[in-house]
């Protein structure tokens, strides 16, 4: 699954640590979801859209 996690994070100048305590994961988790080595659980997925005010399908596609 491809997303724009990495783009959008950059864009509020917000580290991985950053995007990972807004999120209550670890900045590994976040690191791992922008490489596309790890896919987010849905709830997971949900609360990253949160945090950037966007859809689900805004942040994330199918590769």
């Amino acid at each position: 699954m491809k997303n724009r996690l990495r783009v959008l994070r950059a864009v509020r100048e917000w580290s991985q640590q950053d995007l990972a305590e807004k999120l209550g994961v670890s900045r590994q988790s976040v690191n791992a979801i922008e490489t596309g080595k790890y896919d987010p659980s849905l709830p997971l997925a949900f609360r990253i859209a949160d945090v950037f005010g966007l859809t689900i399908e805004e942040i994330f596609e199918r590769d």
